[in-house]
């Protein structure tokens, strides 16, 4: 009982947190802006959303033929049907509670393929930490190419509002040189006083495990057979994330134009969102709108945006996993029907072989 209430806790505090940032985005818009969130809905083309939705779909396979290829060194060789559906409903039950579909889809393939479920867990935890570096350099790669727009958002978003609200002077690049001063000092000064208890602090710990984590990920990858595999399936799944963002900016007239780089931003950005609440609900357009500020969109159209993909996704994720959920269990049956009537229809060959040469003895 304990466990269950922890979890149906965190599932509604999460979902809490969600409403909470629908409410402080649309507290602020006018009647008129609300409308424009509506009308943009109405006016969407959403055959590039299907379009995504189908990259969405392929993204899922790339990562189910992945994660296959972590399994079959061990010994095993997951039918490729069983593997994808696996991979769908996991994400399904990750709409419920964080990293329940690893979990999951761990003990379908206990269930269907008869691999342990530890074997399976241990291959997924180290495919969580190559996607999370991955992340982690897309991460750069952003802040590197896309620092003029990233300098520009704070100084329109944070600074000139707090000039204007504490009457400050100076500078945008003197304010930020002297924020960047204050942060260095205070670092010194806390490390200096507190050097001996940071190594036992919460946040050392946590540091330290996510540093563990990095090198477990990189010495991971030395333990895969089909190294070159594993790589070409990991740029091919982190392209169909690109992309499933990427094509829901032509279904909108004021996004049409977006480049491959506003693309990257949204997904980059976007995954930060769904990593701080689970799923993503509420956070992920506000982030979508923010991000789309960068390159000129009002923030109404890129609210409407962030809806849009993120809605297309989770609803493709919710019907193809109940599908997948329900065709698991049809498949699977059939094919034990099969092999038992396989089974049947052999014994009673051998009983009508066994019988004719009972007779030939007999007539002899």
């Amino acid at each position: 009982m304990k466990k269950k209430l922890l979890a149906v806790l965190r599932f509604s505090f999460f979902l809490g947190i969600g409403v909470f940032f629908i409410w402080l985005f649309l507290r602020n818009l006018t009647t008129d802006q609300k409308q424009e969130i509506v009308k943009a809905f109405k006016i969407a083309n959403y055959w590039w959303i299907a379009i995504a939705i189908v990259l969405g779909l392929l993204s899922h396979w790339v990562r189910a033929m992945r994660w296959r290829t972590l399994i079959e060194p061990m010994g095993y060789s997951p039918g490729k049907g069983n593997i994808y559906m696996a991979v769908l409903v996991g994400y399904l039950a990750n709409l419920a509670l964080p990293r329940l579909g690893e979990v999951t889809r761990c003990g379908i393939l206990t269930q269907y393929e008869k691999i342990p479920f530890n074997k399976s867990f241990g291959t997924v935890v180290t495919e969580r930490i190559i996607d999370f570096l991955t992340f982690i350099l897309l991460l750069f790669f952003l802040i590197l190419t896309q620092s003029g727009k990233i300098n520009y958002y704070v100084q329109q978003k944070i600074y000139e509002p707090l000039q204007a609200k504490f009457n400050l002077e100076l500078s945008y690049q003197s304010s930020l040189l002297w924020v960047m001063i204050l942060g260095i000092a205070i670092v010194v000064v806390l490390f200096l006083v507190f050097h001996k208890r940071y190594q036992t602090s919460k946040i050392y710990l946590k540091f330290k495990s996510l540093l563990s984590g990095f090198v477990t990920g990189l010495s991971s990858l030395t333990k895969i057979k089909k190294p070159v595999k594993f790589l070409i399936y990991t740029f091919l799944l982190w392209t169909f994330y690109l992309l499933m963002a990427y094509v829901v900016f032509f279904s909108l007239p004021e996004t049409a134009s977006l480049k491959l780089d506003a693309g990257l931003a949204v997904l980059v950005l976007g995954s930060i969102g769904i990593m701080i609440v689970q799923g993503g609900i509420g956070i992920y357009p506000a982030i979508v709108a923010e991000t789309l500020f960068l390159y000129s969109i009002p923030s109404t159209t890129g609210y409407a945006m962030g809806w849009l993909i993120w809605a297309s996704q989770n609803v493709m994720i919710l019907v193809a996993g109940l599908f997948s959920l329900l065709l698991l269990n049809v498949l699977n049956n059939k094919g034990n029907d099969d092999i038992a009537t396989n089974a049947a229809k052999n014994t009673e060959q051998s009983d009508a072989r066994e019988g004719v040469r009972e007779l030939e003895r007999s007539e002899k």
